[in-house]
């Protein structure tokens, strides 16, 4: 599988989530600055988590107006698959490509530590290599990852089971609503996530949780049109 990886003024989680492509696909991402206005050919784009432009205005608005925005779009037109990590949802959301919006954690405080996740569905693209309900463990640190949407766009969410991650076990780190943890689009091929999975590949990272992420996208890749 091939993928590459945007890189903003202020991403800080791009080497990671680049590790762990190189770790779980065999392959080499490229990095692509923001700036760019053309992707290579890649099966799988990704925006990492960070600070883009410091979360000025709102966390995620001005890199959801960068230069690489237009490709990725086509990207994703042509069939291709994109996954945005805490601040990459943050950036798919204020780029209208995933509903909702990211806001204020509910207790006004930055989170670091690692919660449960249950896997809504295990159907797609993202999760295939988990099974339905199973509960894994992934990190969290952000500060804007309360999610949220208006009653008309959660009720369309829910009935269309694009919810595919929700924090368990009572570990909402950030007051989101319907715990939910991450979204997909309504192709399927657009997940928005603010736990990082990419933190969790290896066992001197504390568990291997991570990994399923990444290899169901190898499977859907390798799998016939």
């Amino acid at each position: 599988m091939k993928s590459a990886v945007i890189v903003f003024p202020g991403s800080n989680r791009d080497r990671d989530v680049a590790k762990a492509l190189a770790a779980t696909t065999g392959t080499e991402p490229v990095f692509v600055w923001h700036a760019d206005t053309s992707l290579p050919d890649v099966d799988l784009v990704v925006l990492p988590g960070g600070f883009s432009y410091g979360d000025y205005l709102r966390a995620g608005a001005i890199a959801a107006r960068a230069g690489i925005m237009p490709a990725l779009i086509a990207h994703h037109r042509r069939g291709g698959y994109v996954l945005g990590i805490c601040n990459g949802f943050q950036i798919l959301t204020e780029a209208g490509l995933l509903p909702g919006a990211l806001m204020r954690n509910a207790d006004l405080r930055f989170v670091c530590r690692t919660v449960k996740l249950s896997v809504a569905r295990a159907d797609t693209a993202f999760t295939r290599a988990y099974s339905d309900g199973q509960v894994i463990a992934c990190p969290v640190a952000h500060h804007d990852g309360n999610y949220f949407a208006e009653p008309d766009t959660l009720s369309r969410l829910e009935d269309n089971r694009q919810v595919v991650f929700r924090y368990a076990d009572g570990t909402n780190p950030n007051g989101s609503v319907n715990d939910i943890a991450g979204i997909l689009d309504d192709t399927g091929r657009i997940l928005g996530m603010m736990p990082h999975p990419e933190n969790l590949i290896t066992a001197h990272q504390g568990g291997t949780d991570g990994v399923g992420l990444f290899a169901g996208l190898v499977g859907a890749v390798a799998e016939p049109a």
